[in-house]
Formats: C-alpha cells, sequence, structure tokens
C-alpha cells in the first residue's frame, strides 16, 4: 500500500518552490488533503514577520493534533532555520526540524528518522532549486514559479532574512533557462520569475543586467520555438531596477509589463531609517508610462521613525499614484534587526495608520474594478473555480496567480466545456469585488 503524505507550505511563493521540491523528492509518497490519513506531516514554515510566525507554530500544534498517532510530523523551512533550537524545546513533539538547507534531504531526513540512523548531514550552504531537483507543480496545470536565487544583499533595517539565509546566491543562467525548458516539455506555459531581490539576479557574480540577459535570451528561445506564451517578473528592489530593465520588459513578447517593486515607504528620512534608497520616482513614472502596465508595490506601515507628516506624505503618495495593487504591513519588530533597537510607534497608532491607507487604497480599487466593464482582454484560464462550479476561473494574463485576482467565467461563445489555456475575455460585471467575464474566443 502507498505511503501517504500531507504538506502545508506557508507564506511565500519562494517557499512554495521549496515545498513542491520536497514534493519531488517524496513521489512515492501519496499527496493527500486530510492530514488525518498520512504517514508524514510537513509544515513548511515562514518566519519573516511576527504574524507568519505565530501562524506557523499554530499550524504546527493544529497538525499535532488532526495527525495519526504514528504519523511523522517535519517542520521546515524559515522558522524551523530561526527558531529550532526553541522549537525543540517548546514543541518537543516535532520528529524533523529541517531548516532552509534540508529541502532536497527531505526524504533522506524521514528514512534515517524511521530506520534509526544518523541524519544526513546538513549543507553550510542555504539550498537552491535548479534544473536537476524533481518538482511536483502544485496548483496549476498551466503556471510555474522559477526561482532565480537565495539570500540577499540589501542591508533593510527592518529585514532578518540575510540573518539566516545568507548573502544573495544565483544561479547560473544556463540553469534557469534549462528549467524553463523541462517545464515547457510537461506542458507549462505562463511563468513568474522569483527572488527576495529578482532585480539583483546574477549581481553576486558580477553581471548588472542579470535579468535583462534572462528576458532577452527567453524571448529569442521562444523565437526559435519553445512553447513559452507568457511570464513576469516578481520582486524587484528600487536600487537595482533600472530603466533599461524597464525597456527591456516593455519590449518583449513573452514578458508581460508587470512591475512588482516594494517600495515600503516613500518619506526618504524614513527610507534612511529602513536602510533603503528613496531614489524611484522616475522608475515609478516609467513604469507607468509603459503601455497596459500593471505596477503593484508593498508598504510598510508605523516603522520607527515615522511621525505624522511621513505618514500623511506616503498617504498622499499613494492618492496620486494610483497603484494597481498593493501589499500593506504594520511593522513588525524584528529580532536582531536594526530597527528593533529605535523606540517603537505603540501598536494602536500603527492599526490605525493602516486602517486609514487601507480606505484610501480600497476606493481606489473598486473605481480601478468599475473600469474594467466593457474591457476585452487576454485571460489565462485555470479550471473552475473554487466559487462554485458554474464558473471557470481566469486572470489578466499580466497578473500572477491568486495575488492579483480572479475573473469568473460565466459565459462562453465557444460551445462546450473550455480547457486550461489562454482565451480573449470581455468583462461584463463586476459585482462586489467579484470580475465577470464571456470567453470571446481562442487567444
Amino acid at each position: 500500500m502507498r505511503k501517504k503524505l500531507h504538506l502545508i507550505s506557508l507564506g511565500c511563493t519562494k517557499n512554495l518552490v521549496d515545498s513542491e521540491v520536497m514534493l519531488g523528492a517524496l513521489s512515492e509518497y501519496e499527496n493527500i488533503q486530510e492530514i488525518g490519513e498520512a504517514d508524514v506531516v510537513i509544515i513548511n514554515t515562514c518566519g519573516f514577520i511576527e504574524a507568519a510566525k505565530q501562524e506557523s507554530v499554530q499550524t504546527i500544534l493544529n497538525a499535532l493534533e488532526s495527525k495519526k498517532k504514528d504519523a511523522i510530523l517535519v517542520a521546515s523551512g524559515c522558522l524551523s532555520e530561526r527558531y529550532a533550537k526553541e522549537l525543540k524545546q517548546e514543541i518537543p513533539e516535532i520528529d524533523i526540524i529541517a531548516g532552509v538547507k534540508d529541502y532536497d534531504k527531505i526524504d533522506k531526513l524521514i528514512e534515517s528518522l524511521k530506520n534509526g540512523s544518523l541524519a544526513p548531514q546538513t549543507s553550510n550552504e542555504v539550498f537552491l532549486a535548479d534544473e536537476n531537483h524533481k518538482r511536483v507543480i502544485s496548483g496549476s496545470r498551466i503556471h510555474a514559479y522559477i526561482k532565480l536565487s537565495e539570500g540577499c544583499n540589501q542591508k533593510c533595517s527592518f529585514c532578518a532574512i540575510p540573518n539566516f539565509k545568507g548573502k544573495l546566491h544565483s544561479r547560473t543562467l544556463e540553469s534557469t533557462l534549462k528549467e524553463v525548458k523541462n517545464l515547457v516539455k510537461l506542458g507549462f506555459r505562463d511563468f513568474s520569475f522569483i527572488a527576495q531581490d529578482s532585480s539583483s539576479y546574477l549581481r553576486d557574480v558580477g553581471v548588472k543586467e542579470g535579468l535583462v540577459q534572462l528576458i532577452k535570451s527567453i524571448d529569442t528561445l521562444a523565437k526559435e520555438g519553445l512553447e513559452i506564451k507568457s511570464a513576469r517578473i516578481l520582486y524587484l528592489y528600487p536600487s537595482t531596477t533600472s530603466k533599461a530593465l524597464v525597456k527591456t520588459i516593455c519590449d518583449s513578447p513573452i514578458f508581460q509589463n508587470y512591475f512588482d517593486m516594494p517600495l515600503q515607504h516613500i518619506n526618504k528620512k524614513v527610507l534612511s531609517l529602513m536602510g533603503r534608497s528613496g531614489e524611484f520616482v522616475g522608475l515609478l513614472k516609467a513604469m507607468r508610462a509603459v503601455p497596459n502596465s500593471f505596477v503593484r508595490t508593498s508598504f510598510i506601515v508605523g516603522h520607527p521613525g515615522e511621525d505624522e507628516e511621513e505618514f500623511v506624505e506616503l498617504c498622499e503618495f499613494i492618492k496620486n499614484y494610483r497603484f494597481d495593487r498593493m501589499n500593506l504591513f504594520g511593522f513588525s519588530c524584528e529580532e536582531g534587526t536594526k530597527s528593533a533597537r529605535l523606540e517603537q510607534i505603540p501598536q494602536k497608532i500603527i492599526n490605525a495608520r493602516l486602517k486609514t491607507i487601507n480606505r484610501i487604497f480600497t476606493k481606489q480599487y473598486k473605481t480601478g474594478l468599475k473600469e474594467l466593464v466593457g474591457k476585452e482582454l487576454v485571460a489565462i484560464l485555470e479550471g473552475k473555480s473554487t466559487e462554485s462550479e458554474y464558473f471557470y476561473s481566469a486572470r489578466d494574463i499580466r497578473f500572477a496567480p491568486e495575488i492579483d485576482g480572479e475573473i469568473l467565467i460565466n459565459d462562453s461563445k465557444i460551445e462546450g466545456d473550455l480547457k486550461v489555456g489562454y482565451y480573449r475575455v470581455k468583462i461584463t460585471e463586476v459585482a462586489g469585488e467579484n470580475v465577470l467575464g464571456c470567453v470571446l474566443g481562442h487567444a
């Protein structure tokens, strides 16, 4: 009888890639949804901010209650790397604590536990998947994430990631292109390229415009017949994003005019306290000038030193620029960071500021949805929607999966069932935050 596995991947898409590597290494297991029937339960944790840490710990505790008595419980990922000693002390029922260096050894770790033998030796380097690692892509039959690098050379005062993931370590361009080719052979046509700092790709080996090289190389492969249809880049960093990169994205027939650049703040004093560059207004203008551009960002509210005046400046900038999507975070005081040593802003004030910005952006977001009605666009249809069996789920070809929104397809000019793929879609209605569309034909 085949052994059964239940895996929960928390946190970011970079974590998801590592989860998919573990699924690949444990492909002899049947991947199931019912935790109570699994022989092995893996929680791939996130330890980026306090809320993520709490979610990871609670998920581990819930798994302990739900799993079979003799099932092996594995805690892997960032929280396990950052707080391995504390987890062993506080939750001794965890059978295996695996950090960010051990994803490709998960099968050996489980086997050594079963056999009572020594666990495999941990590498000194953070694990970075390449084309040689088997992955089980989850959540889509057409889209896959490609991780470009691990670690980060930036010195953001609020971020603990470099403390446990180390300096930037890029995979080679050849390795990246090989993985894309391999996934295209398996039927994947849409890709999102990710890293802690994607715009620094290959800078650790002396290549300043690594992403420009990547984009041009993929465009060339597509011209030569590689069946890749669309791609986008997530997590650009302001100081390493150039106007040459923006132009290369704009000129690419494959890469969408999608610009995901977490700014974290607008005020130069606060950005200085954050250890970040404030020279990005020209980049934002260049991005917005690109035809059919889509601009996503993130802001941290309540960083130490953010006075009311600086907060108002942030609000005014958001009102005037009109980002397409935005992530908002209340400042999280992370031990071991420079920001943790500064005088903290009371949580009550942070919460109030978050509500203020959320009201501003929610109004803009809803206006943007209404402006879609009547427009025709190319969309990627992923299958049936989880909203209802009567809807298909699609997304604008520019959008990254899950984070940027869903188009519910409730009508079609094509007879019969719709298959996963690319379609021309007309937006017919917006009901609340639900966008409804009609398929006009194949794209």
